[in-house]
């Protein structure tokens, strides 16, 4: 595999986007898990839509949209509308992430995250978390105007570091993002956390791991 440079899907990747609603979850009760599901899904559905419609908004301002959606339809107290988006800015990564990426960097690899999140919550959720040192850009599509999975979004990787497509690994656990990325010509491997079925998006990967440490095999 010629891979020049690794790059990252930020939110369900990297970062647990459950992790906001389970830090509340003795206020919210038992349907918690059922409430965080919905607003993701209805997170991701208003980029399409936005995009579709060219009517972009950027990605903090859609999560709070979608977040009032959801509170709605699960009836949950609007008053944790604030701690569930400030949460949000500091998402937990998953176990594995740190040390992962660490061994990555070891190797000489350009690491990069690609994501739908504005550069001020990409650079915050790093920094949060103590990952600010491992990677060296953090792509966010506000510098396209589009989200994915548009092949302008793909794109910025490729021109910054100036190689082929192919030359990149990308990783994410969006089946959706793993096909954008599959098409654009990227190596592209399913973070398969959940033990989920892929879409059929015209792409398969060769690649499908469980979570990151599988990832040392194959580079």
């Amino acid at each position: 595999m010629d891979t020049k440079a690794i790059v990252f899907d930020a939110y369900g990747t990297l970062f647990d986007v459950n992790s906001s609603a389970e830090k509340c979850k003795d206020k919210i009760g038992d349907q918690w898990e059922g409430f965080a599901n919905f607003w993701r899904t209805t997170q991701l559905e208003y980029t399409w839509l936005r995009s579709l419609m060219k009517r972009h908004k950027d990605f903090w301002k859609v999560t709070e949209d979608s977040l009032d959606k959801s509170m709605k339809v699960f009836n949950i107290d609007i008053s944790m509308k604030k701690d569930l988006l400030n949460l949000y800015k500091i998402l937990s990564p998953y176990p594995e992430v740190k040390e992962i990426v660490g061994k990555l960097k070891d190797k000489g690899f350009k690491l990069a995250i690609l994501s739908n999140g504005t550069q001020e919550l990409l650079n915050e959720l790093v920094k949060s978390n103590k990952l600010d040192n491992l990677f060296d850009d953090l792509f966010s599509i506000e510098d396209v105007g589009i989200y994915k999975p548009d092949s302008k979004v793909y794109d910025m990787p490729v021109k910054k570091y100036k190689i082929n497509s192919s030359e990149i690994t990308f990783l994410s656990a969006n089946t959706w993002d793993v096909s954008g990325g599959g098409n654009y010509g990227y190596n592209s491997i399913w973070v398969n956390r959940n033990k989920a079925i892929f879409d059929n998006l015209d792409f398969k990967p060769k690649n499908e791991i469980s979570d990151l440490t599988q990832l040392l095999k194959i580079i």
